[in-house]
């Protein structure tokens, strides 16, 4: 089970872009069916696209600029987003949203003595934790929070085992 990111915000503004665009052209058609003031002359238009040459810096800018946006999309379309389900090992296709893989790990590194908070990050190959503590001394305190947070990903037997990094902060100063 790997379930990844929606595109949703490339389609989005796609969609938006083309519907504006779609909006534009059929109001001026209408009104160029009544008879009314266009918004947008189409003699004008087509007078400045024909004056145009291909060598002139307009639409050289304009292909780059069209061109770079379809490579844009082009890339957010094939490129594999993160995953929203971390696939689990075992006989059943079973996995872990991202929160609430977190958050399970977020408490077995709390379980130790001496850690006050816990922000944990999840990244592709890796789960790093940075532990708050109240202590003054934290010799062993980063250990036991790699030893616990590696006891729980045991538990949990992911298909992709991540290294475990930990930093410790001490809320109060050695001095």
């Amino acid at each position: 089970m790997k379930r990844r990111t929606r595109r949703s915000t490339p389609a989005t503004l796609t969609a938006v872009v083309l519907l504006a665009a779609c909006v534009v052209v059929a109001v001026v058609a209408i009104q160029m069916i009544v008879a009314t003031t266009p918004w947008f002359s189409y003699q004008s238009a087509a007078r400045t696209l024909h004056d145009t040459h291909w060598n002139d810096s307009v639409p050289a800018v304009a292909g780059g600029v069209s061109a770079l946006l379809g490579v844009i999309l082009l890339l957010a379309a094939l490129l594999p987003g993160k995953l929203t389900v971390l696939p689990l090992e075992g006989e059943v296709d079973s996995g872990a949203s991202r929160r609430s893989y977190r958050s399970t790990l977020r408490s077995a590194a709390s379980t130790v003595d001496g850690v006050s908070r816990v922000r944990v990050r999840l990244k592709r190959r890796s789960v790093s934790a940075e532990v708050t503590t109240g202590r003054t001394s934290t010799d062993g305190l980063a250990d036991a929070v790699r030893r616990a947070l590696e006891r729980r990903l045991d538990q949990l037997s992911p298909v992709a085992r991540p290294s475990v990094k930990v930093s410790v902060h001490s809320a109060r100063s050695t001095s």
